[in-house]
């Protein structure tokens, strides 16, 4: 293996996204022919015609608690059974699919993912080799191997580039670090925080580890803080994204800027609440906060503009190691921001629609201050120009939309803060 996974991760930018819309109304078009889902959801929409981005942004986000619900339904007594709720284009006998699934795996809800019979399925493989592992390495995997798909995700990926796997699940921490001490692998998959828990266990015990050096790891958080004490102890550790409905997202290479967005996805940047792809930034802009909306080109289980609820921010420029996809900044919380305000329930759709009602608005951000049962909703929101009453009038539609009286802070542009919050819920609860 090279430092690369393939040269796909080189290519010029403009091939790549003449290569990505190229795909796009087929991979549109297939969902719709082969998924009951987007047959329904994207009804009356000519997938061919989907040869553009703007084309893609027109499409609706189908956001997870969406594909919950239709999961929900398609486990019904009485009803045929579809416990992927139509998404899925591969199942068993019985189901609508006519193609087979390799396996089947819950997330919490619970969300039952399909895995298909491709090689690397999940598309780890680019985010290992990125991490530093090559054919031939022993791979400590500490995924779990029941339930949700993490263990298998980056098994497959290690197979893909000629690893071997240890399968050692999660939890028993004194068998798994008997394990490694017996086998002694080169690289670990698994939480950062197990990861500390087996290095620490092992200078309690007064064990050494020199043949564990690299680390990729994801299902967490994993600070810089925590990426130098693993280095401290001579472990390379990188993160990747991934989720169990999508696979990989995007992954860490050694530049260390940023995440670099895997070839088998299309990622947009929405505000939250919307479909609506951020703003490109104006010079000396900071690319603005939003969630991660994700198009898997999957035959499979094709997912057309999934919303993650995940928030991030385009990084510009490409990769120093060469590698020329759009770069991400990584995990920056969470875009479902719903706040329950005197009894009801306040979500960032509604504050989208507030805006859109205004033109002159280019951003807004709800502020719940107060204390519970005795709250209040402030609108700050961003304008150019402001004609007398405006403020009044975005109170009466505050009103109208969210059935709720709230105030309205009129800002210049640039003066909230750009963390992708659209609800921020400052109160005491204390």
């Amino acid at each position: 293996m090279t430092e690369f996974f393939d040269a796909l991760e080189r290519r010029d930018p403009a091939l790549r996204e003449q290569a990505v819309l190229a795909a796009l109304p087929g991979a549109v078009a297939h969902a719709q022919t082969q998924t009951a889902a987007f047959a329904e959801i994207l009804g009356g929409v000519n997938g061919t015609d989907v040869t553009s981005r703007a084309a893609l942004a027109a499409l609706p986000v189908m956001r997870k608690h969406a594909l919950l619900e239709r999961q929900k339904a398609g486990r019904l007594p009485g009803q045929p059974l579809d416990p992927f709720g139509g998404f899925s284009a591969i199942g068993w006998t019985g189901l609508r699919a006519p193609r087979g699934a390799k396996r089947v795996f819950q997330s919490p809800g619970p969300i039952y993912e399909p895995e298909g019979l491709g090689a690397d399925y999940w598309r780890i493989a680019r985010a290992l080799v990125a991490a530093g592992f090559r054919a031939g390495d022993l791979i400590h995997n500490s995924f779990s191997y029941h339930l949700t798909p993490a263990g298998s995700m980056m098994e497959t990926g290690a197979h893909a580039i000629g690893c071997t796997v240890f399968a050692g699940g999660v939890g028993n921490t004194e068998l798994q670090l008997q394990a490694m001490m017996d086998l002694r692998p080169q690289g670990y998959t698994g939480t950062p925080s197990f990861l500390k828990i087996l290095l620490e266990k092992a200078t309690e015990l007064g064990l050494e580890m020199p043949w564990l050096t690299k680390a990729l790891v994801s299902g967490e958080a994993f600070p810089p803080s925590l990426r130098d004490w693993l280095k401290a102890r001579g472990v390379d550790g990188y993160q990747c994204y991934a989720t169990a409905d999508v696979g990989l997202i995007a992954y860490e290479t050694a530049a260390r800027e940023g995440l670099v967005v895997d070839e088998g996805v299309i990622v947009e940047i929405v505000r939250p609440g919307t479909g609506d792809p951020v703003p490109e930034p104006q010079a000396g802009q900071a690319p603005e906060v939003g969630e991660v909306v994700v198009t898997v080109l999957s035959p499979d289980y094709p997912l057309i503009r999934f919303g993650t609820g995940d928030l991030s921010a385009v990084l510009p420029g490409h990769c120093p190691t060469g590698r020329t996809a759009m770069r991400i900044r990584g995990w920056l919380g969470r875009a479902d921001q719903t706040a329950k305000v005197r009894g009801m329930f306040v979500h960032p759709s509604q504050v989208a629609e507030i805006v859109r009602r205004y033109p002159e608005v280019t951003r807004a951000r709800l502020v719940v201050s107060g204390e519970m049962a005795s709250d209040r909703m402030t609108l700050r929101a961003e304008v150019v120009r402001a004609a007398d009453g405006l403020a009044e009038r975005i109170g009466e539609t505050i009103r109208d939309v969210t059935k709720l009286r709230g105030e309205v802070e009129l800002c210049v542009p640039g003066s909230l803060p750009n963390d992708g919050k659209v609800i921020e819920d400052a109160r005491k609860y204390e």
